[in-house]
Formats: C-alpha cells, structure tokens, sequence
C-alpha cells in the first residue's frame, strides 16, 4: 500500500545514500531500501498531518526499510503512554534490522517509568531479535541514572540469545553502566556477564570511552583474564 507519507519517502531517494544503507546494515534486502537519509524521515514525521501519521501506522507490515523507520519516528512523537505502547507492540515484530530498532525512542515511555520497565522486562523474553534488543536499549537509555536498580542489570546479564545484535546492545549497556554507574556496573560485569562475546565486546566499548578513568580502564583490562 503506498499512501501519502511513502509518496514523500519516493521522492528524496538516492541511489549512493542506498548503496551506504546496505553496507552499514546487514540482512536488508536492496529492493527492501529506497535510500532516503534519517534527517528527511524526521522531518515526513513531523510535518504529517494526524490523520496521515495514523493511516500510515495502522497498515503492518511495510514494504520498505525507511518504511519502517518512519513508522518508528511517527511512534516517537505519539504523547498518550498507552497508545505509545500499544503501537509499539504492533510494531516491534516487523523490525528487522538493528538500524530501525535504534533510531525509535518513544520520550512518552518516561512518563510511566514503572511500568515502562516493567514492559522492558516483557520485551526482553521476546523470542524476536530486535524485541529483546529494543527492550535491552529502553533500558540503556532510560534505567541507568536515576530509575537505576541493580536488578535491571541482572536482568541484561540473564537475557540467553546467540544472536550478534541481541549480545552486541547487551555489551554497549554494559559499558553505559560502567560509565554511569560503576561500582555496582562493575560488580554485575565481572561476576554475572558469562558469555564470552559479551563480555568481550564490553570490554572494548568501556575501553574506548573517555569517560572512564585510566584506573578504571585497567580494572576492565583485568576482566579479560576473569580476575
């Protein structure tokens, strides 16, 4: 079904930005991608109409990548936490990619901080890919300073998945968690993260952050050989 808001996407495509597009992300299909930049999906988002943004996200699922990257952004801007989570929900079974997991973070799930990790929680024994990593980087983004609690982390550290994107945002929260909170960051990482992967990417993520002290880089050096 192409309706108004895919009749904008088809008009800002570009061949080299697809071309990047598919480099950058694994598994989409080249007929999947129109090549349109995130910027101009942003604005579609927020210059459509009421009526338009809800008959474009009442139709599951899409044809194309930027498709769905616009159904996530037209997500974002919805401010009624149920209806946000409702769509969501809908959502998050057709989101294929790792890019399109990213890009969508909903501000009204702030509003109910409680039950957003609550729901988190829920997306994390998804069986989907993407699902457990969207509920892995709700937590990330909203859980790590003051709505913090150990026990989210333990819940990262308990996820069981052998998929790369699901071990991948698991490491990037651990890093965040190393940075934001570390002396209960870096007990969870040395004593709960088991998977060799994770752990590894971990590792070099903290590393490569400037917001960890040269002491604190040498205590996550030490993890590699499981002191």
């Amino acid at each position: 079904m192409c309706n108004d808001l895919t009749r904008q996407i088809m008009l800002h495509k570009d061949d080299a930005y697809k071309a990047l597009t598919l480099k950058l992300t694994p598994g989409l299909k080249p007929d999947s991608v129109i090549g349109v930049r995130i910027p101009i999906l942003r604005k579609i988002a927020k210059d459509a109409r009421q009526e338009e943004a809800r008959a474009f996200i009442d139709v599951l699922p899409h044809d194309y990548y930027e498709e769905n990257n616009l159904h996530g952004f037209l997500i974002e801007r919805i401010k009624n936490y149920d209806e946000c989570v409702s769509r969501l929900d809908a959502f998050l079974p057709y989101v294929d990619n790792w890019a399109t997991c990213d890009l969508c973070t909903p501000k009204a799930l702030k509003n109910r901080p409680e039950e957003t990790a609550v729901k988190a929680l829920e997306w994390m024994r998804s069986q989907r890919t993407y699902t457990v990593r969207f509920g892995i980087k709700i937590l990330m983004n909203f859980y790590l300073e003051k709505w913090y609690k150990p026990e989210y982390a333990l819940s990262v550290a308990e996820v069981q998945s052998d998929e790369y994107y699901v071990k991948m945002m698991a490491a990037w929260y651990f890093a965040t968690l190393l940075i934001k909170q570390w002396q209960s960051g870096i007990e969870i990482v040395r004593t709960r993260v088991s998977d060799k992967q994770t752990l590894g990417m971990t590792i070099r993520k903290a590393l490569d952050s400037y917001r960890l002290s040269a002491e604190q880089k040498d205590i996550v050096r030490s993890l590699r050989c499981g002191k």
